[in-house]
């Protein structure tokens, strides 16, 4: 398939100028190529944050899902958002806009639909920068016990981190990227040494390829109570952040060709890092152990192995590496919903005030700063809820809530509609090709790619939904997790109709903003 077409002409010319940012001088615009081929590169591969995705996924997937099989699911990840960044990149080139999902899926199913995906994607990104303080706080407090002496409560690291973010996105978005791509390269560079010298070593009782086959991935091998949905659940979460990209367009040089190249280097890429890694971890610790020490000990489940097979200094480096790749993943969730902030602001749909952009660095500050707002009362909100809710004191102690709790259980939530909403960016590929101009796309890439990747998506969201008890045993509220997030998906349609009847003119903005000069 012609995957370098250039992008069809069709599109920009039929969207009204009212609609076209670039042709209003009432809009206030983020920073025209401001990023290159690396830098949105670095964006995208620090959301997913290798050693974040790692320390925080496997042992989830490992002890919890589909046992030593998980590397397996790493391998149908890899596979499933391939087919999804086919149809994907295909809108990206059709479609400039900072909104992501949410001009797509707008662009292809229609208003309504539309707004349920920005509403929902806000949200997501929203809490997965909430969530990922937690498991940063959790790190970074046992690193600075260990090593310095300091012992301070968790969520004073939570909101140290949270409000350094909210400091250097105030600036020009260059510094972000130049921040996580510092912090990406030395992550990967330390779990790659890791794995090559693990496996090199023959792990704990010898190399075995048996946890790459995806038919372990599928049902699950040497864990006591399999729930493979979970396992290939939280292998696809290890790449949330690499759709960003896409919201990146309106900032990045050449977005047309930019963009599409960091979507496939970041999912390809990922993918071989996250099945090497999950590999080693699973050799490391033996196929009788792997599951139970996931299980019982996740977070130093790879600290275990490195420490052992390539020395203390290697355990000691990834301690403090650990808090810089949290903090790259917290920074990366941060400037992803403040762009959808900042694009439902610019349509008038939110506030205005988060349209705005700085008048020296044209960063969409005031959304930035609201979005750290949201993130601190959704932290808070977690710290009510277990104070007040028993089980979630027994599932795990309140110095262990943010990694098992804060981060895993808003991870389901987020990337329940992160999942809903790539399967919705597939339909919508396919609405879009079959009614407009496709002279420069392959039918192997509006059609057949992005139906497998959303039939595949579908699955894997139906899978998670249930084995939802497998990671909240008797705790009610994860069992609500999907019903939450579904009710709120709804509740976005509810807000687009809302609009349409008491603005029309309002509602035919909704996820329609472009800029097409770029």
């Amino acid at each position: 398939m012609d995957t370098n077409a250039p992008p069809s002409t069709s599109t920009p010319a039929a969207v009204p100028q009212s609609l076209d940012v670039g042709l209003r001088d009432d809009v206030q615009k983020l920073r025209p190529h401001a990023l290159g081929l690396m830098g949105v590169l670095f964006i995208a591969l620090a959301g997913a944050a290798p050693m974040s995705a790692m320390f925080g996924n496997v042992p989830f997937a490992v002890g919890f899902g589909n046992g030593t099989g998980a590397p397996g699911g790493f391998i149908l990840g890899t596979v499933l958002l391939l087919l999804f960044s086919v149809g994907y990149v295909a809108m990206v080139r059709r479609y400039t806009s900072a909104g992501g999902f949410y001009s797509f899926i707008s662009y292809g199913l229609g208003r309504p639909l539309g707004m349920a995906a920005g509403w929902s994607s806000m949200a997501a990104y929203s809490l997965f920068e909430a969530g990922e303080w937690g498991i940063f706080a959790y790190f970074t407090k046992s690193t600075l016990h260990d090593y310095v002496g300091i012992n301070l409560p968790w969520l004073f690291y939570a909101f140290v981190g949270l409000a350094l973010v909210a400091l250097l996105t105030y600036f020009d978005v260059e510094l972000s990227a130049r921040i996580l791509g510092v912090a990406l390269l030395l992550e990967s560079a330390v779990l790659l040494i890791m794995d090559l010298v693990v496996l090199a070593k023959g792990g704990a009782h010898g190399v075995s390829f048996s946890p790459l086959s995806p038919a372990a991935a599928l049902t699950g091998s040497h864990i006591a109570a399999a729930a493979p949905g979970v396992g290939i659940f939280f292998a696809l979460w290890s790449w949330v952040g690499f759709e960003c990209t896409a919201n990146y367009a309106e900032e990045a040089k050449n977005p047309h060709h930019m963009v599409p190249r960091a979507t496939y280097i970041a999912v390809i890429s990922l993918g071989l890092l996250y099945t090497l890694t999950a590999w080693a971890g699973v050799i490391g610790h033996g196929l009788d152990n792997a599951s139970t020490d996931a299980a019982k000990n996740g977070g130093t489940f790879f600290y275990d192995i490195s420490a052992r097979f390539v020395g203390g200094w290697s355990k000691d480096v990834m301690a403090w590496l650990i808090i810089t790749s949290t903090f790259a993943c917290a920074m990366a969730f941060h400037t992803a919903a403040t762009r959808y902030f900042y694009a439902m602001g610019r349509e008038g749909i939110f506030n205005r005030n988060l349209g705005r952009t700085h008048p020296r660095w044209q960063s969409p500050d005031v959304a930035s700063f609201f979005q750290s707002a949201v993130a601190a009362v959704m932290i808070l909100v977690f710290v009510l809820v277990w104070n007040l809710v028993p089980s979630m004191q027994k599932f795990a102690g309140f110095q262990d809530a943010p990694y098992w709790e804060l981060y895993g259980w808003f991870a389901i939530l987020g990337t329940f509609w992160v999942m809903l909403m790539m399967a919705l960016s597939g339909l919508a590929t396919i609405a879009v090709f079959a009614k407009e101009n496709r002279s420069h796309t392959h039918w192997l890439q509006w059609l057949v790619a992005p139906a497998l990747a959303s039939m595949g998506l579908a699955y894997v969201l139906y899978l998670l939904w249930a084995n939802i008890r497998t990671l909240g045993g008797n705790v009610g509220v994860v069992d609500l997790l999907p019903w939450i997030g579904t009710v709120w998906f709804l509740i976005g349609i509810g807000l687009a109709l809302l609009i349409k009847a008491r603005n029309p003119k309002k509602y035919e903005q909704l996820g329609r903003m472009l800029h097409t000069g770029l």
